[in-house]
C-alpha cells in the first residue's frame, strides 16, 4: 500500500462516517485498513453515458482514473452475462451485469446492521469480489468467516484477492440458497444478493437468537433489506430497515424468460380503479409484488397505444392494462387471462394496504418458517 491508497481509504472512511453509514469504531478501522482496489485489480465496467440499451465498457488498472474510482461510493460491475470480465472486452458490451462490487456505503451499512460482536461466526452468501469478506475478516478474524458464491471463477478471484491482502477465510463454491450445512450453527448470516423467498435452510443454520440480514426482492423490482432474528421454535421474524436497497437476484431465483407472449386480445376486460403508474412508486410496487410475486412487468406499443402487461410465466396468467378512451374516457381497462386474475389480486391488495393507512414498509413484519415466508403489515 502506498500513501495514495492510504489517503483514499481514509477519505472513504470519513465520507461513510459523515453519511451515517459507518457508526462504530471497529468497522471504521476495517474500512481504513482494507484496500478496496485490491479486489478490483481485474478492472470493472462503467456504463456508457446515454446508451440505449445500456452499454458497458471496461476500466482497467492502467486507466489513470481507475484507482480513484475504486474508492468512490459506487457499485462497480465486475462481470457481465455470467462469464465476461473486463479483460475480455475491447470496446463496449450490451449484456446484463451479473456480479459487482457493491457500493461501500451499503456494504458498511449492512455490516453495522448485522450487529456482530467478537467471537461471532458469520456466513456470507455472495462473496463477489471479496471486499465485504475482507472487512468481516478484519473485524472478526479469518476463522470466524465463511463465504459462499455460486460462481467458481468469482469465488476463485475473491480467494486470490483476499490472500493477497492477508486474509484467509473459508470460501465455498455452491448454491448459496442452501447455505453451509457443514459449518452450522452460525451466529450471523448476511446475504449480498437479493432473494424472492428467504430459504429456510438459512434459518436452520443460524442459532436461536442469531440474526439473518437479507434483501427481499420480487420480479417487479422493488426490494427491501430485512433483519430477522431466529427464535427457539425455529421461526425467523423481523422487519424491513428501509432505504430502498437493491441487489442482483440470486441466480436460482431469477425470473424465467417470457417466451412467446399470450394473445393479449383474448381474456376478460373490465375497468380498473388502479392505473399502472402505481408501479412507479417503490412502496406501492412492493405491495403489488406481494399480491403477484411471480409476475413480470413489460410495456408494449400496440394497437396505437401503450399497454402495460403483467405476466406470470409459470402460472400462465397475464393482465394487460390500457386506456380505451372510446368506452371509458381517461380511465383504464384491464384485460386478463389464464388461471388467475393478476391485476384483480394487485388491486385488492393495494386497496387493503391503503385502507390500513398505507403503512411504511419499515412497519411490515417478515416471518419465515418451514412452511414458507409471509410478509404482513399492521392493520388500521
Amino acid at each position: 500500500m502506498n500513501d495514495d491508497d492510504k489517503a483514499l481509504r481514509m477519505a472513504l472512511a470519513n465520507q461513510l462516517a459523515a453519511g451515517g453509514y459507518l457508526r462504530t469504531a471497529p468497522w471504521q478501522a476495517a474500512v481504513e485498513a482494507v484496500p478496496r482496489h485490491a479486489f478490483l485489480r481485474g478492472g470493472f465496467f462503467e456504463q456508457v453515458t446515454g446508451s440505449t440499451p445500456t452499454a458497458w465498457r471496461p476500466v482497467m488498472p492502467h486507466d489513470p482514473n481507475w484507482l480513484r474510482r475504486c474508492y468512490d461510493d459506487d457499485s462497480l460491475v465486475t462481470q457481465i452475462a455470467g462469464t465476461i470480465v473486463p479483460r475480455d472486452i475491447r470496446g463496449e458490451i450490451l449484456r446484463a451485469p451479473t456480479s459487482s462490487s457493491t457500493m461501500p456505503g451499503l456494504v458498511v451499512r449492512m455490516l453495522e446492521e448485522l450487529q456482530v460482536d467478537y467471537g461471532h461466526r458469520v456466513l456470507e452468501i455472495g462473496t463477489g469480489t471479496g471486499y465485504s469478506t475482507g472487512l468481516l475478516c478484519h473485524r472478526l478474524g479469518d476463522d470466524h468467516v465463511t463465504s459462499v458464491d455460486v460462481d467458481e471463477d468469482v469465488a476463485g478471484r475473491a480467494r486470490i484477492a483476499l490472500g493477497d491482502t492477508g486474509f484467509h477465510p473459508r470460501i465455498l463454491t455452491g448454491d448459496g440458497l442452501t447455505g453451509d450445512p457443514d459449518g452450522t450453527p452460525y451466529d450471523r448470516l448476511i446475504a449480498t444478493c437479493g432473494v424472492v423467498d428467504l430459504p429456510y435452510a438459512w434459518v436452520e443454520q443460524t442459532r436461536p437468537g442469531g440474526i439473518i440480514l437479507a434483501t427481499l426482492c420480487g420480479w417487479l423490482h422493488s426490494s427491501e433489506l430485512a433483519r430477522l432474528t431466529v427464535g427457539e421454535d425455529g421461526t425467523a421474524r423481523g422487519r424491513f430497515l428501509g432505504g430502498q436497497i437493491s441487489f442482483m437476484l440470486a441466480r436460482p431465483q431469477l425470473p424465467p424468460p417470457l417466451g412467446m407472449l399470450p394473445d393479449l386480445d383474448d381474456g376478460d376486460a373490465h375497468p380498473t380503479s388502479l392505473a399502472p403508474d402505481i408501479l412507479d412508486d417503490w412502496n406501492t410496487r412492493f405491495v403489488a409484488q406481494l399480491a403477484a410475486p411471480k409476475a413480470q412487468h413489460i410495456s408494449l406499443d400496440r394497437n396505437g397505444r401503450t399497454e402495460h402487461v403483467l405476466i406470470d410465466v409459470s402460472a400462465g396468467a397475464w393482465a394487460s392494462l390500457f386506456q380505451d378512451r372510446d368506452r371509458y374516457g381517461d380511465g383504464w381497462t384491464v384485460r386478463q387471462g389464464g388461471p388467475a386474475r393478476l391485476w384483480d389480486a394487485v388491486e385488492a391488495h393495494v386497496a387493503r394496504w391503503r385502507a390500513d393507512g398505507a403503512p411504511a414498509l419499515e412497519r411490515f413484519e417478515v416471518v419465515v418458517t418451514s412452511e414458507g415466508q409471509t410478509v404482513t403489515w399492521p392493520k388500521g
